[in-house]
């Protein structure tokens, strides 16, 4: 007779087995759902300069765009699976966790209690960011120091209201939060001088700037505020989903480290870099652990290219935008992009 210690440790052991697979049939929900609609569903800014924006045939254009296409490219082979939803500042978070999108790809800042507290999984960081103040140049300001009990224009939702808070605390100054549902109306007023200044992700401002009649008139002053870390973000309770969207980001990262671009990609396949052979599907089997073709990440750059080229193209210094890469360049070239290890 079977002990009563052995029928607890095989009941035990059944029971761990079928939470495993359970896990692992979670884990698929997203992408089998992606792939049986045919398409990913990516959710991304409405209108900004460099970053979401439809070009005059109607296409969506910019980095966040280009990070949802270099995900569809590695689920499908073709970047141009990929349908885009436009949110809004307090519409973002429920349209991933409603199931809307499948990705939400929008100049979104990871913080503790976003990922804690709201269901969302952030991938890697794509664009190292930090609140800023833009002003008039008629003004004659120079640091945000000197912008005490100004009137200063701001979007809901976001972290840009404590930001200030802190920072104006901390230099015992005090300010007038003037706050806007709709980003056209935060511009269009900003604009018109009915604030004295206008706070948001550096980046952002940027993309409002290049907007504006004359982007001369305005300066965006050389305070950071805060430290901005973008990145792309995913439902949590699905691990499989959530290393497809990471590791596609890192890849495009890697690739410009190897020096892989939509150019020369074919000719890197016969590289005798081991990580690359990796990377490209020339060995190994890193696509079918993510449930993808072993060529996921060659579509994925094929199909916009690696992080310095989907840069330059959306946000760097010959755009209008005129970005350099700041913290964005790669850690070897001593910025922040550093990439996990294809092994």
């Amino acid at each position: 007779m079977k002990s009563k210690w052995f029928r607890s440790f095989v009941f035990a052991s059944l029971a761990a087995l079928a939470a495993m697979g359970s896990t692992s049939a979670s884990a698929q929900q997203t992408l089998d759902t992606v792939k049986k609609r045919g398409k990913l569903i990516c959710g991304v800014s409405m209108n900004v300069a460099g970053f979401a924006y439809a070009d005059s045939k109607g296409v969506m254009q910019g980095f966040d765009a280009d990070v949802c296409r270099a995900v569809a490219a590695a689920v499908f082979g073709s970047p141009d699976k990929v349908d885009f939803v436009l949110t809004n500042i307090n519409t973002r978070f429920q349209a991933l966790q409603s199931g809307e999108i499948d990705i939400l790809s929008r100049q979104t800042t990871m913080t503790f209690s976003r990922e804690a507290s709201l269901g969302l999984d952030f991938g890697p960081t794509v664009f190292y960011d930090g609140q800023g103040i833009m002003v008039p140049a008629k003004l004659g300001v120079k640091s945000a120091k000197e912008l005490n009990d100004a009137a200063i224009c701001i979007l809901p939702g976001t972290t840009t209201l404590q930001n200030l808070a802190d920072f104006f605390r901390t230099n015992n100054g005090k300010f007038e939060s003037v706050v806007f549902e709709n980003p056209d109306e935060l511009r269009n007023t900003f604009f018109s001088g009915r604030c004295d200044a206008l706070s948001s992700d550096r980046s952002d401002l940027a993309s409002i700037r290049a907007v504006a009649q004359n982007p001369a008139d305005y300066i965006i002053l050389p305070d950071t505020i805060s430290k901005e870390p973008l990145a792309p973000a995913v439902r949590q309770g699905d691990d499989n989903w959530r290393d497809i969207v990471s590791f596609t980001t890192y890849g495009i990262i890697a690739a410009e480290e190897k020096g892989i671009t939509q150019a020369n990609i074919d000719d890197r396949t016969k590289s005798e870099d081991p990580e690359i052979q990796r990377m490209l599907g020339v060995t190994g089997d890193l696509g079918p652990m993510l449930g993808l073709d072993n060529k996921w990440l060659y579509n994925a750059i094929k199909g916009v290219g690696n992080y310095g080229e989907m840069f330059e193209r959306n946000l760097g210094e010959k755009t209008a935008l005129g970005l350099t890469r700041g913290p964005n360049n790669q850690w070897t070239n001593g910025g922040l992009l550093y990439a996990a290890p294809f092994r």
